[in-house]
């Protein structure tokens, strides 16, 4: 089963089909549980219904965890796709940055427009009542004077100027105005032939109040009233008439009539107020009373009803809320004009107005509210009224500007997705480019048609894959040349003496380590009979591969000059043969001498006549003769070996005269020195000596030092320690140039 389970795990791993991370498993431990529940809760309806129901609540908060970490992986997965391409990232960073910001201005514009809408359509409203209530007021205020002009001269108090008023305007038909002097009633006017009178506002009288600071200083009162549960428009008058004060009232009931002649212009006006009604088909209609003065009835109602069948409470339909009440809405009058387009749409906006208690001169805990629903065309038209014919102008220039900033915009889109094809071409073209060059294509280069950075850019790019294609091209050039090299090497390292056939009075050994692969130094030991031993050291002019061929040159021309006047050379036969270097060749029969310095003019004229005038090289040869003990030798321009006795004494090679190859017709001197049983012959390069540090360079006394102090080790163990100091000398730096070290101790 483990086993079965590993295996469908790598498969739906290998389909990306695995859950990654701790909300995938979370997400799928929830629907399979939620699954297994459920099947349980089936089960167990058949075999314990009640036990089954508490399962079910279980099962849906399991699928609502299921289904919000789904959601937060779907959201993973879709940000993922959306946003992986860089066309996508910028779009969404364009509407971020551009088109939320312009939609959010745009929103709170058509906000502004909306509640500046609103708000100019309840003004219209408001504006209307407060101009009936001043005309109400100058009326009463002509009322007032004329009752105050008949009190004072003793005549009845009446007016006769609302008689004329009543019939040349028809709102007075609706108005009533009632008159006391002091508590007397004087005066009761209105529309019925029995007008009732209003009660007196007693808080005229009250020493504290809203009102009692504008009642004694004369000024009018002219506010909405609620008195009987019902909506009036009254003013107030006030003077001192004798010694006692004539107040004059006239009122006007906050009807359908009188917001009805608003709304003809405007649309639908709805009135709310609490604990008032007066559209009889309203559902929270309820125990009618009598009918007032002014015709209309006034109908109670109560948020919730007790039904009278077993004390059920029954909800009225509310409205807005304000200190605790609920408004319900008392009437509506008007109708909502037709719109005249598309845009021409509905506005809706409403507005509190201050209502005053009649009976206790106190702002009403629940005032009323005016809800107005208008269209923008009808505001229009109220607003640009007075302009007349300058309103279609002003139409045509808000026209012009929106087509401004449409073409604007425009324009703007079009720059914009022109830049971002611009930035997402050069990225996936760039994109395709190194794919190309992890297919090993180096040889692609991107099209560049801009002269902007991502041109730029691209132009690296080519220049990259160039540089790149140049140098993985030097790159094959160079392990064939170090292919070659090594070949070189090895051939170079079969130049070199392998076996030695030292003699019986003298033992030699030779060491050299080339700067870099191959080396321009060079040493040799030739065999030349039993008791003669030729020994070369040089080192040719610069380094590598020239050095190198120079020095094969070198090598070849030695061995050859050293036997081409040889007797043996020129006869068929051969007289004798032995064996140096790995290779055969003729022995000197006895009597016959060759001279090292005659040697090294042979070489020179050579090297001068066969290589560049800047090729040279320096060279040591000696002869040694192991029955007399001597040592025949000739110094081509090489660092004079060294000869330390047995008692320290030092000795230096210096016979001979210039270097090799550079100057034609040169004749080289000899020297014979004789070497005593234990004296050491030392023969270096350059490379030894030569090596700086901090300290300067390694130099020739300490190299004579070194030796002597092991002189008596192997010749072996005195070139490795000599070799070691070295290397101790240059530290972690290069090694500057070829070491090449011969050593031979005399017995």
């Amino acid at each position: 089963m483990r086993e079965f389970y590993w295996k469908l795990r790598a498969r739906m791993s290998t389909a990306g089909l695995w859950p990654q991370g701790w909300i995938a498993r979370g997400a799928c431990y929830s629907l399979g549980l939620a699954v297994a529940l459920f099947v349980l809760e089936i089960l167990l309806r058949l075999v314990a219904p009640a036990a089954s129901d508490s399962l079910g609540g279980w099962v849906k908060f399991l699928v609502f965890d299921a289904a919000v970490l789904f959601s937060i992986l779907a959201f993973r997965w879709l940000r993922r796709k959306l946003l992986w391409r860089l066309r996508n990232r910028l779009i969404v960073t364009y509407v971020f940055i551009g088109v939320i910001p312009a939609v959010l201005l745009v929103v709170m514009a058509l906000i502004t427009i909306y509640l500046f809408a609103g708000q100019f359509a309840s003004y219209v409203v408001t504006s209307e009542i407060n101009s009936q209530l001043r005309s109400m007021q100058a009326v009463n205020a002509a009322v007032s004077n004329e009752l105050a002009a008949r009190i004072e001269k003793g005549q009845p108090p009446t007016a006769e100027s609302l008689a004329g008023l009543r019939k040349r305007d028809r709102a007075w038909g609706r108005r009533r105005v009632c008159a006391w002097h002091g508590t007397r009633i004087l005066l009761i006017s209105g529309g019925s032939t029995n007008p009732a009178p209003m009660d007196f506002p007693d808080f005229f009288n009250k020493d504290q109040g809203p009102y009692t600071k504008v009642i004694r200083e004369g000024q009018p009162f002219k506010e909405i009233v609620r008195d009987h549960n019902q909506l009036y428009l009254r003013v107030a008058s006030v003077f001192d008439v004798g010694s006692e004060k004539l107040t004059v009232v006239t009122g006007e009931p906050l009807d359908k009539d009188l917001i009805a002649d608003i709304a003809a212009n405007l649309g639908e006006i709805t009135v709310y107020s609490a604990g008032i009604m007066l559209d009889e088909t309203h559902p929270n209609y309820r125990n009618p009373n009598a009918p007032n003065q002014h015709g209309f009835e006034t109908r109670l109602f109560d948020e919730r009803e007790k039904a009278k069948d077993g004390g059920a409470v029954r909800e009225g339909k509310a409205g807005p809320t304000a200190g605790g009440e609920i408004f319900h809405p008392t009437f509506t009058v008007g109708s909502l004009a037709d719109p005249a387009d598309m845009m021409d749409r509905e506005i809706t906006f409403g507005t509190p107005l201050p209502v005053v208690d009649w009976k206790t001169g106190d702002l009403a805990r629940a005032g009323a509210l005016i809800k107005v629903r208008t269209r923008p065309s009808v505001l229009y038209a109220h607003l640009f009224a007075a302009l007349g014919d300058i309103a279609q102008g002003v139409e045509y220039i808000l026209l012009a500007i929106l087509i401004f900033f449409a073409v604007i915009e425009l324009v703007a889109l079009i720059i914009g997705t022109r830049m971002t094809r611009t930035v997402t071409g050069a990225v996936a073209q760039l994109y395709d480019a190194t794919k190309n060059v992890d297919r090993g294509d180096f040889g692609h280069r991107i099209p560049v048609k801009s002269a902007d950075q991502l041109a730029q850019l691209s132009l690296s790019f080519n220049s990259m894959t160039e540089s790149i294609e140049k140098l993985i091209l030097e790159q094959k050039e160079k392990q064939r040349l170090e292919g070659e090299l090594a070949i070189a090497q090895e051939v170079q390292a079969q130049l070199f003496p392998r076996q030695v056939s030292e003699l019986e009075s003298l033992e030699v050994h030779g060491f050299c380590r080339p700067a870099r692969t191959v080396s321009g130094d060079y040493y040799d030991f030739l065999t030349a009979s039993s008791h003669k031993l030729i020994l070369a050291v040089g080192d040719i002019s610069g380094k590598g591969i020239s050095a190198a061929l120079l020095m094969a040159t070198i090598h070849s021309a030695v061995r050859a000059y050293s036997v081409e006047s040889l007797p043996q050379m020129r006869e068929p036969v051969a007289v004798g043969a032995v064996a140096g270097a790995g290779r055969i060749m003729a022995a000197w029969p006895e009597g016959i001498e060759v001279s090292p310095g005659a040697l090294l003019g042979l070489l020179n004229h050579q090297l001068y006549e066969s290589t560049p005038p800047e090729k040279y090289a320096t060279l040591f040869l000696g002869i040694y003769d192991g029955r007399s003990h001597q040592l025949t030798y000739s110094n081509g321009g090489h660092l004079p070996p060294i000869l330390i006795g047995e008692n320290g004494g030092v000795r230096r090679l210096e016979a001979g005269g210039t270097v090799i190859g550079l100057f034609d017709n040169m004749t080289y001197d000899e020297g014979t020195v004789q070497m005593h049983p234990g004296e050491i012959f030392i023969a270096y390069s350059d490379g030894v000596t030569e090596p700086e540090n901090e300290f300067g360079e390694f130099g020739e006394e300490r190299l004579i030092d070194l030796v002597t102090a092991n002189r008596h080790l192997p010749l072996i163990q005195i070139s490795q320690a000599v070799t070691s100091a070295v290397d101790d000398w240059i530290g972690d730096n290069e090694q500057p140039d070829d070491i090449t070290l011969v050593l031979a101790r005399a017995r």
